[in-house]
C-alpha cells in the first residue's frame, strides 16, 4: 500500500515539474493594493493551497459547530434527566 501511494506522489510531483516548467511565462496580477509578477505555475499552485486551505477550514468549522451543537443539547438532556429523576432514588 504504502508502495502505491508512494508511486502516485512521485507521479503528481512530476506532473507539477512538468506543468511549472511549460508555464514559466511571468503573469502580472494588480490585487487593488499591490501588483505581483508570478510565473503561470506558481500562480497556479498557489491558487490551488489557497482552495485546499479554505476548504479544510469550512470542513473544520462545519464539523465543530455540529459537535458543539451536539455537546450543548447532550447537556440539556442530561441536566433535564437530572431534574425529573427524585432525590432519594
Amino acid at each position: 500500500m504504502r508502495l502505491i501511494v508512494t508511486l502516485i506522489l512521485l507521479f503528481f510531483i512530476a506532473a507539477g515539474i512538468v506543468l511549472g516548467a511549460l508555464n514559466a511565462d511571468l503573469v502580472g496580477y494588480d490585487l487593488g493594493f499591490v501588483r505581483l509578477q508570478l510565473p503561470k505555475g506558481a500562480a497556479l499552485l498557489l491558487a490551488l493551497v489557497i482552495g485546499w486551505l479554505l476548504g479544510g477550514l469550512t470542513a473544520w468549522l462545519g464539523v465543530s459547530s455540529r459537535h458543539r451543537r451536539q455537546r450543548r443539547q447532550a447537556s440539556k438532556q442530561a441536566g433535564a434527566k437530572a431534574k425529573t429523576t427524585p432525590a432519594g432514588a
